[in-house]
């Protein structure tokens, strides 16, 4: 077998990079995140929610727009409830997980699954939303015979940002991080100039302020003022969007994950509430209104810069760019969280499996392309439509939002008693409230305006993932049958079914037949598989090797640890079968495997079992269900059929035994 990299090989190593080795000392350093990137990486989603979320909220108001300042109070103290309610949750799940942790260990596994497939769409309409928002600011300075490219541009975005990720999450943040910062910058500057030039008006803003809320109230009424400020409120849903995303990815940041994923949070807290603030402020004191073509934040900039000639159409210029580029930048948290709960989801067999799988640059490849998928078929589906992707966008990131509150409120009760329990149960009770409001009314307003699709969307996935699970558990219940051949196997010394082989007539030879069996842990399966090799062809074989591939997914590809009970767990497993054999007087020998890519692993292996047992046959034992159709095919990824074809190119051939489960 040649080591020579294919065409293939060498086009992925230019574009991708080099494969990574999950056992480096120094691999979970180089590619976990610091506070500063993660606030780029994860952050990025809840700060660039300020070129829609205010905007949305501000427009409802309509004349009364001196009624915004009540509002931009309301959305900041909404801010700093839900992020403190996400350190809490932060601390309690150090590994990560967010929403969808808290409600399957807190409420329950169903309600843990309908948050998490409504925390994958959100994700999925993360990345849509943000591409489009971002196209949309772009395009808003062409002429408008453009307009007609503006949906290809957002697909080819989407392209990139797949691109970027299965490079791995460190470059891609390192790749937007200057896009971030220019962000910043541009807007800190010209908010500050907003404010600090209106400062000696604020006083009358003040008045104003009270003259709206008697105009409203002699206008619509009490109840009708207090209606629409809820309204307004509730429309501005957008702002919060993103806030969660630091919970989902603690496991990507570097130690001690707890500290860093608390600082993220408070860097983002910061960020979104001044900035948010001081939009909203500089809405009522510029008396902004919607142009048509125009973000309301372009019309909000054109005004500050109204008077500085040439420098301040440039200025302004770049500030827009920047608030699309932080767009861009900002899809990328569905790349970073989306693919981890995907895997979370997996483990717990809520999805197929092969999402808990890495890539050999130690990236969740199959989530970042499902996300990306998905995404692109949201964007031609609904034609980039900021206005529409809002609605499905905040409903179902605030069911997320309430479960993981309602959760958190039951933990808290629970443990009442506790230090700090009833503080902490406040803060968690109040987002409850805030949140459940907040979900109910864009429902309500919204629900024949696209909000029943994404009920409808996030209803059918929850559907999916039922079925998945049961045909999983029903999986696992017909495999669990051969439970009584381990335990007859470990109690008992000489087994029937393996022929005794004479010590004299069995003396080592490394030239005499060997049997090379794939296995996967000790269990009936991989019995069976031996049994099968003995009933077959008697006992031509005299030595018989056992190869187990330890998968680094992404459950154990969380730090050293992990890795290390993935190796003593094969080591283990391997080891049974090799003690079984000797005890029947064959020589065995068992070789451990570590890696994400099983196929990968046993081929180059192979080569080294050829050199040393040249009469060497392989076998694999493939699990045959009964009925199988489709399910089975998605639950199930068949390695060793992937293994057989690969094995066949160099030519090794390997036999599958097929062992039927009934």
């Amino acid at each position: 077998m040649s080591d020579k990299p294919t065409f293939f090989k060498k086009l992925k190593n230019i574009f991708l990079g080099e494969a990574r080795n999950p056992f480096d000392q120094s691999v979970f350093h180089n590619i976990s995140l610091v506070a500063f990137f993660a606030w780029i990486g994860l952050g990025s989603d809840g700060l660039s929610s300020s070129a829609y979320g205010p905007a949305e909220a501000f427009i409802t108001l309509g004349k009364y727009h001196y009624l915004g300042i009540i509002i931009a109070l309301a959305t900041a103290f909404t801010i700093f409830i839900i992020s403190n309610s996400y350190s809490q949750i932060i601390e309690l799940f150090p590994s990560g997980g967010g929403a969808y942790f808290v409600a399957s260990r807190l409420l329950s596994p169903t309600l843990g699954m309908i948050s998490g497939s409504a925390l994958l769409i959100d994700y999925v309409l993360t990345i849509t939303i943000s591409v489009a928002s971002g196209a949309d600011a772009l395009f808003s300075f062409l002429p408008s015979q453009f307009i007609v490219f503006k949906l290809w541009f957002a697909v080819a975005m989407i392209f990139i940002l797949i691109f970027l990720n299965l490079r791995g999450v460190k470059e891609s943040v390192t790749v937007l991080m200057p896009i971030f910062l220019l962000f910043i910058v541009s807007h800190a500057f010209i908010l500050l100039y907003a404010l600090f030039s209106h400062f000696m008006y604020f006083p009358s803003v003040v008045g104003s302020t009270g003259a709206d809320i008697k105009l409203a109230t002699s206008e619509l009424g009490f109840i009708g003022m207090f209606m629409l400020l809820m309204r307004a409120y509730s429309m501005g849903a957008g702002t919060y969007t993103g806030i969660e995303a630091v919970s989902n990815g603690v496991s990507m940041l570097r130690e001690p994950r707890v500290a860093t994923a608390k600082k993220t949070m408070n860097y983002m807290f910061l960020s979104l509430t001044l900035v948010v603030l001081g939009i909203m402020f500089s809405y009522v004191l510029y008396g902004v209104q919607p142009q048509f073509g125009k973000t309301l934040n372009a019309v909000l900039f054109e005004s500050i810069a109204a008077g500085w000639g040439i420098p301040g159409y440039i200025f302004v210029l770049l500030t827009l760019i920047s608030e699309a580029a932080i767009l861009f930048v900002a899809a990328q948290t569905g790349f970073l969280g989306g693919p981890r709960v995907l895997a979370n989801m997996a483990a717990d067999k809520w999805a197929p499996k092969r999402f808990t799988l890495l890539s050999d640059r130690l990236v969740t490849m199959n989530g970042v392309l499902i996300m990306g998928i998905a995404s692109l078929i949201v964007m031609v589906a609904t034609n980039g439509s900021v206005v529409f992707l809002v609605v499905l966008y905040s409903i179902n990131v605030f069911i997320t939002f309430c479960l993981a509150q309602l959760g958190m409120v039951k933990h808290w009760w629970e443990v009442k008693g506790q230090n700090g329990w009833l503080s902490k149960m406040t803060i968690n009770g109040v987002g409850l409230i805030l949140t459940t409001f907040i979900l109910v009314m864009v429902t309500f307003i919204k629900f024949h305006e696209g909000g029943w699709i994404t009920l409808f969307i996030t209803g059918t996935l929850v559907m999916f993932m039922y079925l998945i699970k049961r045909g999983y558990d029903k999986t696992d219940k017909l495999i669990g049958k051969f439970d009584n051949i381990v335990k007859e196997v470990e109690t008992q010394k000489i087994i029937p079914q393996i022929s005794l082989c004479n010590e004299s007539f069995c003396e080592f030879n490394p030239k005499d037949k060997t049997a090379v069996i794939l296995v996967k842990d000790f269990t009936g399966v991989g019995l069976k598989t031996i049994f099968g090799i003995f009933k077959s062809f008697g006992g031509v074989f005299k030595n018989f090797i056992f190869v187990q591939v330890g998968l680094i997914d992404a459950g154990a590809f969380r730090d050293k640890e992990e890795l290390e009970k993935v190796k003593r767990k094969v080591e283990s497993e391997v080891n049974h079968y090799v003690d079984l054999m000797k005890r029947h007087g064959y020589h065995a020998e068992g070789f451990y495997l570590f890696g994400t890519d099983t196929v990968e692993e046993i081929s180059k292996v192979a080569v080294e079992i050829l050199d040393r047992y040249p009469n060497a046959t392989f076998f694999g034992g493939q699990t045959i269900f009964p009925n199988s159709f489709f399910m089975s095919r998605l639950l199930h990824n068949y390695t060793l059929f992937s293994t057989q074809h690969r094995l066949y190119k160099e030519g090794i051939p390997l036999f599958i035994l097929p062992i039927e489960i009934s």
